[in-house]
């Protein structure tokens, strides 16, 4: 018997790379689609049952607009805020603080309306179906925490060379794995880019420092078994402990928390590869490919034109 799953998608950021626009929410596929109804078509085609949207509270009324309205129809959905002042009793927001916490503070927004495995993607992602199926497979047998003994994580490893853009530099987690594709590390690597020669490259300290294009990275697309909230709960109360005085932009990245898990050996993550491309509209000039990339997939008939009819 199948188990219950659901989908998290990660819809809440201010898209400051994008100008400051709502870039979640720009149209991309012939009938209007955005590139979450291509992530949520390809999830409930590999089984997922139902959807939990991260937004912000000013968002609501629009996202329900866009995108909510044609999503209920064929899965049950709910949404979850995450706030810039959603922050546990005994802290404050510090003066200037103008944007939530992070990943990390998002999914703890949906603790009270999950209580199954479920996987999370960011919103402005465009993932393919192979690793919606792979993640679906993995958590239909991942243990909890009580039976394993530490938390079982699972997430979709793309190659390097198929998540960058034409139009700028992106940040990656650059995953280290042993011989059976459990994580070793996660390392958030910024400043990632395509240079002249064809190599990859990223400046830190003013160096170019090449990374082999079929590296795996991360690209926040994470399985987890419900449990996983305690530890995100307990985890972001110390984070909030630990921030200097007057540092106004740390965030509680999913990233560093699975990789600090991994560390103190309180976790196992297995890396589940994809080769499928992944794109999406870090800048504001991607959209242009990100539309012509799903006219291509329209195409090969992998969607049809009217996705939902």
């Amino acid at each position: 018997m199948k188990k219950d799953m659901t989908l998290v998608v990660m819809a809440a950021g201010i898209g400051s790379r994008y100008g400051g626009g709502i870039k979640q929410l720009e149209s991309v596929g012939p009938s209007g689609e955005i590139i979450m109804d291509y992530s949520v078509f390809d999830a409930k085609e590999a089984g997922f049952n139902k959807v939990v949207f991260i937004i912000r509270k000013d968002l609501e009324k629009d996202f329900h607009e866009i995108i909510g309205k044609r999503i209920e129809k064929v899965l049950p959905i709910e949404y979850a805020y995450q706030e810039l002042d959603d922050i546990p009793e005994g802290f404050q927001v510090p003066a200037g603080r103008t944007k939530p916490w992070g990943t990390g503070q998002a999914i703890l927004a949906c603790k009270d309306l999950i209580h199954e495995p479920f996987v999370v993607i960011n919103a402005d992602d465009y993932y393919g179906k192979e690793a919606f199926v792979k993640l679906h497979q993995y958590l239909q047998s991942a243990k909890t925490k009580e039976e394993m003994g530490m938390y079982d994580i699972s997430m979709a490893g793309f190659i390097l060379g198929n998540t960058l853009s034409d139009n700028g530099a992106v940040t990656r987690g650059v995953c280290n794995t042993d011989e059976d594709q459990y994580l070793l590390n996660v390392v958030e690597t910024k400043g990632i880019y395509l240079a002249e020669n064809g190599t990859i490259a990223h400046d830190e300290n003013g160096s170019d420092i090449v990374i082999v294009p079929e590296s795996k990275v991360s690209m926040n697309m994470w399985g987890f078994m419900p449990d996983i909230f305690q530890e995100l709960e307990t985890g972001f109360v110390d984070f909030l402990k630990e921030i200097p005085e007057g540092d106004i932009s740390s965030e509680y990245l999913l990233p560093i928390i699975v990789d600090q898990l991994i560390q103190k050996k309180q976790a196992k993550v297995k890396m589940l590869p994809t080769n499928d491309s992944w794109f999406g509209i870090t800048y504001k000039e991607d959209k242009g490919a990100v539309v012509k990339a799903f006219e291509d997939l329209i195409a090969k008939g992998v969607y049809h034109p009217e996705l939902w009819k």
